[in-house]
């Protein structure tokens, strides 16, 4: 069976695609970087790869909001394409800035009449935060995090509140199984902050679309692939691997016959 190929896509102020890279070469798939331009003139690109990785970064400079223009360019000009490939049974992973550009693209959460149901707001304290977390998957609906229970990885952003419109779009996303990934604290229990560092409602990390196969997260489990990631490793010794790299070869694997 030949490796499945991953496209990632890059956009001015894109500056995690090296490490989603090397994360799914490390998982066994191979990978090309594609720009922005390259695929909305050729978005046939797309029919030769089996998974489509939105980076984290800061797309086109979070000038209008995070990810807001990139989601633009992805809502109007490729669509079409992006919603073919996922119903030719693709993956789709957004981490952080991919996150929000999947969210507000309308391609994890579609939106109604009114607007978006739910968005990726400023953090509560309204700050940067960049370090690492513990994180609970809560569905089993998503491919990625197939055999996954816990997660510790490390979040850089300073939009990653999860806000639903309405509470009742946050009972229909638990009814619906499409929130798959909490914080918590060290023993796996959803508290506040810290624990939860910017403010998402429900402790909300991660979710997938209504099929599964796109998943957006804020954290970042591509910076977890060797285990001399860890910042304890020297105290708690080395494991055999990072914990963000089962995320990956489950993708891998999804296409494995």
């Amino acid at each position: 069976m030949p490796s499945p190929k991953a496209l990632i896509l890059r956009a001015p102020g894109t500056n995690c695609d090296a490490e989603a890279a090397f994360a799914l070469e490390s998982a066994g798939a191979s990978t090309e970087r594609v720009y922005i331009n390259a695929l909305r003139e050729n978005p046939s690109k797309l029919h030769d790869s089996q998974i489509l990785i939105l980076p984290g970064g800061f797309s086109y400079g979070d000038d209008v909001a995070a990810g807001k223009i990139l989601a633009s360019q992805l809502e109007h000009f490729l669509a079409d394409a992006i919603r073919e490939f996922r119903d030719a049974g693709k993956l789709i992973l957004g981490i952080c800035n991919g996150f929000q550009v999947l969210l507000k693209a309308g391609l994890l959460i579609q939106p109604d009449d009114d607007g978006a149901l739910a968005t990726l707001a400023h953090n509560e304290p309204r700050q940067f935060t960049d370090r690492w977390v513990h994180l609970k998957v809560t569905s089993n609906k998503s491919p990625f995090l197939k055999g996954i229970d816990r997660l510790y990885v490390p979040i850089a952003h300073g939009e990653g509140n999860f806000t639903c419109r309405k509470e009742w779009i946050l009972q229909g996303l638990n009814q619906t199984d499409q929130i798959v990934l909490r914080y918590t604290d060290a023993l796996g229990n959803a508290t506040g902050y810290p624990h939860n560092p910017n403010g998402s409602q429900g402790n909300i990390a991660g979710v997938c679309d209504a099929s599964g196969q796109v998943l957006g997260l804020m954290p970042h489990p591509e910076r977890h692939i060797l285990p001399t990631q860890h910042p304890h490793w020297t105290r708690s010794g080395l494991k055999a691997e990072g914990e963000g790299l089962q995320l990956f070869r489950n993708a891998v694997d999804y296409f494995a016959v």
